[in-house]
């Protein structure tokens, strides 16, 4: 085994460890409907027993970060990522607005390796974000797991880039899913997200996030695709809503 292979570690190993749970985090989303009843629970538990569901199964990784609307920066919202690592290229992650039972779904994410995203079309990385920020300020983290595992794990990520569409805009919409998908961002700079959003995770999760810039100081940030981020050139890339369902911010 040579000495790169032997240090390398892999994408896939380093996310299954992150599948453990953080700080409790509901649902702030109360949706109208009955309670279950006996008859719902007896099928859930019969489908529970007698079907199988491989790609619910393949989710074994946790992370927790945060997304603005394109072109609406000020919108900025909690993410909690469930993700299927399907190769050490390419990741899906259903999106919650939280990480307990009554969590709703918000949306969801693919996160590719540099190498794919260099070879999309300029149109397509338009649509896509960078991780190379989200990784540095400590923002984002794997609850739950050893420290030098998620240093490692962000060592791998920030060479990543993310496709997020939210189709329940659970920051307007407290019942419902409501309006058409937006395209999400992440945060590529200093001063962009809300100091007081990022304290209220941090105190939940008892994580310190300027602790983690620190520690993260060693992780060498790759230079970014100008392609990605087009909000920051002006490309703004937003789906009109012929609801108005989404009102400004």
């Amino acid at each position: 085994m040579d000495r790169l292979t032997a240090t390398t570690v892999s994408l896939c190993t380093l996310l299954s460890l992150a599948a453990c749970q953080g700080g409790d985090t509901p649902s702030k989303v109360a949706s109208p409907g009955d309670e279950k009843t006996a008859g719902t629970g007896a099928l859930e538990s019969g489908a529970a027993l007698l079907q199988t569901m491989p790609p619910i199964g393949a989710i074994n990784a946790y992370l927790d970060g945060f997304h603005f609307y394109s072109g609406r920066m000020q919108a900025q919202m909690e993410a909690h990522h469930y993700c299927a690592i399907l190769n050490e290229e390419l990741i899906q992650c259903a999106i919650y607005d939280g990480n307990l039972k009554d969590a709703k779904l918000m949306g969801v994410e693919y996160i590719i390796s540099s190498q794919l995203f260099a070879g999309l079309p300029t149109a397509e990385k338009s649509l896509w974000h960078s991780h190379v920020h989200e990784v540095k300020s400590g923002q984002l983290v794997a609850p739950g797991i050893p420290e030098a595992a998620e240093h490692a794990l962000m060592s791998k990520l920030i060479h990543t880039y993310g496709k997020t569409w939210h189709t329940w805009h659970t920051d307007l919409d407290h019942q419902l899913p409501l309006g058409v998908p937006q395209l999400m961002m992440g945060f590529t700079a200093d001063g962009q997200s809300d100091p007081a959003m990022i304290r209220e995770r941090d105190q939940r999760f008892n994580v310190s996030s300027e602790e983690k810039r620190r520690n993260r100081a060693d992780i060498a940030a790759p230079p970014i695709d100008p392609g990605a981020d087009s909000w920051q050139n002006g490309t703004a890339i937003q789906l009109a809503d012929p609801t108005a369902g989404q009102p400004s911010h």
